[in-house]
């Protein structure tokens, strides 16, 4: 899961990954015991240092080639303090939805232009790099 954190300019937060240096909004795996937001909300707090509010979710993905479902929400800071490195994240940057694409996958990239543009949750899948064609997805 992952949240698409907005900021007042409408920029997004993404991090850059300290495994394989990949940037991605953040995110992670929740915990047997976890609701699905308290768990979304202590990943972004371990990987960013911020508290955050989930707003909405925007969509669902599909890793076909690992089998691994991802929900991503859209969210808003609501404290903490941004902390630059963590055990997860090497950098973090606040960047405008046109420098997303350049900087991600487009597997990763799509969830955070969906985030920002939709108001119906997306269903895609992808390889884990790329989109796979509409028809092998779920219409929306």
């Amino acid at each position: 899961m992952a949240a698409v954190i907005v900021n007042d300019r409408g920029q997004v937060l993404m991090t850059q990954r300290r495994d394989n240096g990949h940037w991605e909004p953040p995110g992670g795996v929740l915990e047997l015991d976890e609701t699905i937001t308290d768990g979304l909300r202590r990943e972004v707090r371990e990987e960013t240092g911020l508290e955050i509010e989930p707003e909405q979710l925007t969509g669902v993905y599909k890793n076909m080639t690992r089998g691994v479902v991802a929900l991503v929400f859209r969210a808003h800071v609501v404290g903490g303090t941004p902390a630059d490195q963590t055990d997860e994240t090497v950098r973090l940057q606040w960047v405008d939805a046109a420098e997303v694409a350049s900087r991600s996958d487009e597997a990763y990239a799509v969830r955070i232009l969906d985030a920002i543009d939709s108001t119906v949750p997306a269903i895609r899948t992808h390889d884990g790099i790329n989109l796979l064609p509409r028809s092998a997805a779920l219409p929306n």
